[in-house]
């Protein structure tokens, strides 16, 4: 069962080749986070983005420059190897899927990794909240909105969201329990209409598995972490690496350690 590795053994699976799939309700209990790398040059310009986008982008965890191991968040990682697979940009434009960017580092690369809505899936299901897309074994649909970040150190571009249908009688309780992380993107930015946030059509997602609402449930959308990858089609950096949407790199952090904090380390 995939929610029972620790952490470090998903890692050492993705190392090897033998986890290339979703996240979603993996190492339970335990912080994932979104992976941004990009070159020195565009970096410090990426990290003012971050303190002013603090919802869709919220920074657990920045590099050094060259630096693809010694995180603090998961002592033994090798940031190249140990996400289940990454996204390759050249000036803004998408280049390859793989699941190592060994061949690609470079010793002025800095990683970004940033907070992810799936820390929050372990409360929310405690609580009792339903979530279709983990019982499914699909992974939630995101969405390119109309609602813009604000512009920092030459970055620009929309906000993506992911949507999660949340049975109505629950929906109170969705609303506080990931209310109480901010670090993962804290509680939703939009509830119900999709339209009302530039949204047409919820069964053709920009990435993930088209998911519609139940006759009981209602559409949930909270800030994603799939944010930098609109924000590179947008500024078109050189180079930028992310992680593949869904697929996210699981460090060592108890969920527990960022409930209620809006800052980490």
């Amino acid at each position: 069962m995939s929610g029972a590795l620790s952490p470090a053994r998903l890692r050492q699976r993705c190392r090897s080749g033998s986890w290339t799939g979703a996240t979603a309700g993996a190492c339970a209990g335990y912080l994932q986070a979104n992976l941004v790398i990009l070159g020195e040059r565009d970096a410090a310009g990426f990290a003012r983005l971050c303190r002013a986008n603090p919802t869709p982008l919220p920074l657990l965890e920045r590099t050094e420059p060259g630096e693809y191991t010694g995180l603090r968040t998961a002592p033994g990682a090798d940031i190249r190897t140990d996400a289940p697979a990454y996204h390759v940009h050249r000036h803004g434009l998408f280049e390859a899927e793989v699941t190592s960017i060994e061949e690609f580092w470079r010793t002025d690369f800095v990683t970004f990794l940033l907070g992810c809505s799936y820390t929050a899936e372990a409360a929310l299901l405690a609580a009792g909240v339903r979530l279709r897309h983990v019982a499914e074994g699909v992974v939630p649909p995101m969405f390119v909105t109309d609602l813009g970040c604000e512009p920092a150190g030459g970055f620009h571009g929309p906000m993506v969201v992911s949507m999660r249908p949340i049975e109505r009688e629950q929906l109170a309780e969705a609303v506080a329990v990931t209310g109480e992380y901010p670090l993962a993107h804290g509680g939703p930015v939009h509830i119900g209409d999709p339209a009302e946030i530039g949204i047409a059509d919820l069964t053709t997602p920009d990435w993930g598995d088209p998911m519609v609402p139940l006759a009981t449930e209602v559409a949930v959308f909270w800030a994603c972490g799939v944010t930098p990858q609109a924000v590179i089609r947008a500024a078109a950096p050189e180079l930028a690496i992310t992680h593949a949407p869904g697929r996210m790199f699981v460090t060592d952090v108890p969920a527990a350690e960022i409930r209620g904090r809006h800052e980490f380390g």
